[in-house]
């Protein structure tokens, strides 16, 4: 189905930054989207949360924490004001790189080399010193809902030690609970490798989230085609990423389930594994293919043995050649 805007109806119009529609339709919730919305629309304008709730629908204390969000995002700029309910929907044209800059800069006290568990009190004293602390927090909240001494320590180890930046935690975060993964190790780990692999700015952590939902959605194919009720084991998780690194489709790995089916009856990863190692050695690149070969192989036999019956060909001789591994 196609749809075409009615441009008849276009009245004064504004920008919506494309890093919004690119990144954060999935990420941001929808009174977040009519927050900014509302904002853009009256860029410039000094507008209150009572106003913003009023026309939006959205509740004074979701507005206040959805401007923290998109201040965040790098999509708006607050108003130089001792007001903290007014904000200047301004696109920002500071670059990140520099915002990040700015912020180490104000920092006086050497980060530790490794994760601290503060007490409560410290966190206090991080959070008073910090602005950058207060707003994470802010956010947080709003997304994990209330935060424990676990996972305070964890957004201080994250923006301190690992360095990440304010909206990559905040979209780390926002990913998290979209998968139903906030646990402090989880979180933690997926931070780590996005330290150690350079993925510090939105484009990159936007990047790095499709590729986790793709994988993610093949493991759960791959559940669904062998019939597993429990989650792969991390060996059986390696043979997964294995799999869609090289390419194999989903009708072969299926095809490849079937035959250990057939000839150990049980589900075996490994097993799996060397069939379709055989097969893509082999050049096949999905079951068609094979079934062809196995085809060809069966008439090829008719045609050498006309005295046997074609529907029962020598199997061992079969298996060495559909199956070329090791047993």
């Amino acid at each position: 189905m196609e749809f075409k805007v009615n441009c008849g109806i276009w009245g004064t119009m504004f920008g919506v930054p494309g890093i919004v529609a690119d990144n954060f339709l999935k990420l941001a919730t929808g009174g977040q989207i009519k927050v900014l919305l509302y904002l853009l629309r009256y860029s410039g304008k000094i507008c209150s949360l009572d106003e913003i709730s009023l026309n939006t629908g959205v509740g004074p204390e979701e507005v206040e924490e959805a401007i923290m969000f998109w201040q965040q995002a790098n999509v708006l700029t607050p108003q130089n004001s001792p007001e903290i309910t007014t904000v200047r929907s301004i696109m920002s044209t500071q670059p990140l790189n520099e915002v990040r800059q700015t912020n180490q800069s104000t920092k006086t006290e050497p980060v530790p080399n490794h994760k601290v568990n503060y007490s409560g009190s410290e966190i206090a004293d991080i959070m008073k010193d910090s602005q950058d602390i207060r707003e994470l927090f802010k956010i947080a909240e709003g997304i994990l809902g209330t935060l424990k001494n676990s996972q305070m320590n964890s957004i201080i180890w994250m923006y301190d030690h690992l360095g990440l930046k304010k909206e990559v935690i905040i979209t780390l975060l926002t990913y998290c609970s979209s998968i139903e993964k906030t646990n402090t190790a989880y979180v933690e780990k997926i931070a780590a490798d996005w330290a150690e692999n350079d993925i510090n700015s939105m484009e990159a952590a936007q990047d790095e989230i499709q590729r986790l939902s793709a994988s993610k959605d093949f493991t759960e194919r791959i559940m669904k085609l062998f019939e597993m009720n429990r989650r792969p084991t991390t060996k059986q998780d390696e043979f997964i990423k294995q799999w869609k690194k090289a390419g194999f489709s989903l009708d072969i790995i299926h095809y490849a389930y079937e035959k250990t089916l057939e000839q150990i009856n049980k589900l075996n990863f490994d097993y799996i594994n060397k069939i379709l190692i055989s097969w893509n050695d082999s050049g096949f690149k999905n079951a068609d293919d094979v079934k062809k070969a196995e085809s060809s192989f069966r008439k090829k036999k008719k045609d050498q043995n006309p005295q046997k019956n074609g529907n029962d060909p020598d199997i061992e001789e079969y298996k060495s050649v559909i199956n070329k591994f090791l047993y």
